[in-house]
Parts: C-alpha cells; structure tokens; sequence
C-alpha cells in the first residue's frame, strides 16, 4: 500500500483548497465508516473513476447514500457508453489505488461530475491511501475542481 496522500495535499495547496486530511480505522461497511468519522453515510463522497470510449475517464463524486444513474451521468457527459474500469486501469488512470481515489492529485486532471446533493456540505472521502480520509467544504472543492455539478445518482 502506498501513501499517495502528501500528492492530495499538494494538489490542494495549489488549488487554494483547505482540506483536512486524518488518520482513519479501515471500515467494514459505509455505516461504520460513517460512524468513526462521525458523520451520516450521505456525508461520504465516493470519489468514482469512470471509463468511456477510448482512454477518456470521468471522476464522478457520489453521496454515500447514494449510487451511480448511469442513465443521468450518461446524458450528461454526452455519450452512449461509460463503466466502472478494472482496478489496474483505474490505477493507472489516476494514480491511486480504489478505496483512495480522489480527483485532487490524479497524475490525469479528468473531468469531474459531482452529484447536485453534495452542495453545501462538508464531506469526507479518500486521500490517496488506505487509513487516510479528507475533510473539504464541498462546495468550495466543486469549484477548485471546476466539476459540473448535475443529478448524477440514484437512491442506493
């Protein structure tokens, strides 16, 4: 396991984006994550890399609470196709392993959607390695991130 997090920093310091980055215990489901930081599921945002045609890829950011609507997010790129690539291929489209993919960072500034019901929030979500997560105003990372921000998902 390799921590990527000081990469998530950085990124961050260059956006002008405040994060809080914390140790964290590995979780068995998103319920329990939710407790040990203190938060409600829908306050966890599943940083998603997506795969389209080619070697174009998408970050989607998901409420915990929620899951991908292929359909919405479809519609909204603009195209017929999209899924989740292997692990290997998520890896090497951003650098980080699953379980610590963040678009802060990613060796490939893909584009980022992120789900309307983030807005004015504080979220938590991945740092770039295993036991680590960030806190960020979630609106304030829409815009470092200049991500379109749409009805992406479905109730999970």
């Amino acid at each position: 396991m390799t921590d990527r997090s000081d990469r998530v920093r950085a990124a961050a310091d260059e956006l002008g984006l405040e994060i809080e980055i914390v140790e964290t215990q590995r979780a068995g489901s998103l319920a329990e994550a939710a407790e040990l930081r203190g938060i409600t599921p829908a306050d966890i945002v599943k940083s998603l890399v997506v795969k389209g045609k080619g070697e174009q890829y998408y970050f989607a950011l998901v409420p915990g609470d929620r899951s991908i609507s292929w359909g919405k997010l479809r519609g909204e790129i603009g195209v017929n196709k999209l899924r989740l690539p292997e692990a290997e291929l998520a890896l090497e489209a951003t650098g980080y392993e699953r379980g610590t993919i963040v678009p802060l960072g990613s060796t490939t500034p893909w584009p980022v959607y992120a789900d309307e019901r983030m807005r004015g929030k504080r979220v938590s979500m991945g740092a770039g390695a295993h036991g680590k997560a960030l806190s960020v105003d979630a609106d304030a990372l829409i815009r470092a991130l200049g991500a379109t921000v749409a009805d992406i998902t479905d109730p999970a």
